[in-house]
Parts: structure tokens; sequence; C-alpha cells
């Protein structure tokens, strides 16, 4: 008996991430090809992430996964410590909202 294909298309070869049609933010053209530093600061900001580094954290994996083997060593490593310092970006701006909200909690 026959596995399915784990990404439900019934084809082998084929990812879901390939039909994914989204029109949602824009990052600037290039912008993965730059240092992992930029491409967390970019991604991180209001201007391309309306949501904040969340958002940028999901775009940053969907290219990865888009790229899929075609990346190289290198370039993944790249994306990959961009990931970890937009990550650190996330920790401390939602431990920075819960600070707030403790001060004015306990201002009441």
């Amino acid at each position: 008996m026959p596995r399915a294909n784990k990404s439900g298309t019934g084809r082998k070869g084929h990812r879901w991430v390939a039909q994914v049609k989204t029109d949602s933010t824009h990052p600037p053209a290039g912008l993965f090809t730059k240092d992992p530093a930029t491409i967390a600061r970019v991604l991180a900001s209001r201007k391309v992430s309306p949501k904040g580094p969340g958002s940028g954290m999901r775009m940053l994996t969907y290219f990865i996964n888009r790229a899929g083997k075609g990346l190289s060593k290198a370039r993944r490593a790249k994306l990959e410590r961009a990931k970890e310092l937009l990550a650190k970006r996330t920790r401390g701006s939602s431990q920075q909202r819960r600070k707030g909200h403790a001060k004015a909690a306990g201002s009441r």
C-alpha cells in the first residue's frame, strides 16, 4: 500500500509552499541576500511587518521553506542566523509589553 505524500497534493516532489499565493507584505527587493543583522532589523520594522517582529519571522521562515533544497549551506546558515536575531527581537518586544502591562496594572 503506497504512503500518502505529506504535502497532501498526492504528487511526489510537489510542496504545499509552492502553491501559496500571498499579497500581504512586501519586503524590499534583495533583502534576503543581505547580512543577517540587516535582514532581522528590516523584518522587525513596522514598515515591512505591520504586526511586529513575529510577522517578520513568519516571512523569513516562509522564504526559507519556499527556497527549499535550492539554498546553499552558506546562505541557509545566514538566514538561520537572521532568524535567531529576529527571535531575540521578538522575545525582547514581548517582554517589554509585559513589563509595561505590569506597571499599568500595578498603578491601579
